[in-house]
């Protein structure tokens, strides 16, 4: 559960990000922008290679996710480092704040960031290109995506106390690229050698993915891809406080 302290620092972090103009436009924006221009100018019944989804909703989802994942892993991450160099979290420390509450919070919060990129490319995916669903999967797509997303915004929080502020950037690049590129966000994964496909399967934006192209198809997440993606929630959440309280005794 979160304390007063905990909601307190999530309300200034919603409030830091949301006066950040780079987080409005790489992660409100930019994801939408790339869904125009990967599965906006396809048609609408083209299907995918090894799926069943048109082009348009298969993208809805990819970027949407991709978004995601930009707000809680880039964002979280470099804030975390550059606030470990200030001497911010060095001050948090001297409050009531415990160690789990401030992952918590940093976690929550950057869940919460999350939301306007998925909100955004869903909007464009329905107005320019018609992509439309049941009620029902519009709810569950936003819930499953943004349940999905905390997943990395741990991860996040874990690199954001592994890496110096000098190297988290390339660091943080490094997962961001090749989890979105090897977990389908930006194309097919059955485009893949059959040897990547089978590495690819384990990964945890594969599983990110898969909640939303199950819900799209009319169907639950497979309980495969929501048990990988709780397994990494719990290894990227115990690294995450593993490396606070190493990084408290520097202090």
């Amino acid at each position: 559960m979160l304390n007063t302290g905990s909601t307190k620092l999530i309300k200034l972090e919603v409030t830091r990000a949301l006066r950040n103009k780079k987080y409005l436009f790489f992660t409100v924006l930019y994801p939408a922008a790339l869904f125009l221009m990967l599965g906006g100018t396809l048609s609408g019944s083209t299907k995918v290679m090894g799926t069943e989804l048109t082009m348009p909703a298969f993208y809805m989802v990819a970027m949407a996710s991709f978004g995601a994942l930009t707000a809680v892993l880039v964002g979280n991450s470099e804030r975390i480092a550059k606030e470990r160099e200030s001497g911010w979290v060095r001050q948090l420390r001297l409050t009531a704040l415990p160690g789990r509450g401030y992952v918590l919070a940093k976690t929550a919060s950057a869940g919460v960031l999350s939301l306007p990129a998925i909100l955004v490319v869903f909007a464009v995916a329905a107005v320019v290109k018609g992509v439309r669903f049941d009620l029902w999967q519009w709810f569950a797509l936003t819930g499953a995506i943004w349940a999905g997303s905390l997943v990395f915004a741990a991860l996040g929080v874990a690199i954001g106390y592994l890496a110096s502020g000098d190297n988290v950037r390339p660091i943080t690049m490094l997962f961001y690229f090749a989890l979105s590129i090897l977990g389908g966000l930006w194309m097919p994964t059955a485009a893949f050698p059959q040897w990547l496909q089978s590495v690819c399967e384990w990964l945890p934006t594969h599983a990110y993915a898969g909640l939303g192209q199950a819900i799209e198809l009319g169907g639950a997440p497979h309980a495969k891809d929501v048990a990988i993606l709780a397994v990494y929630f719990v290894l990227f959440t115990g690294a995450a406080a593993w490396l606070y309280r190493k990084d408290s005794l520097k202090a």
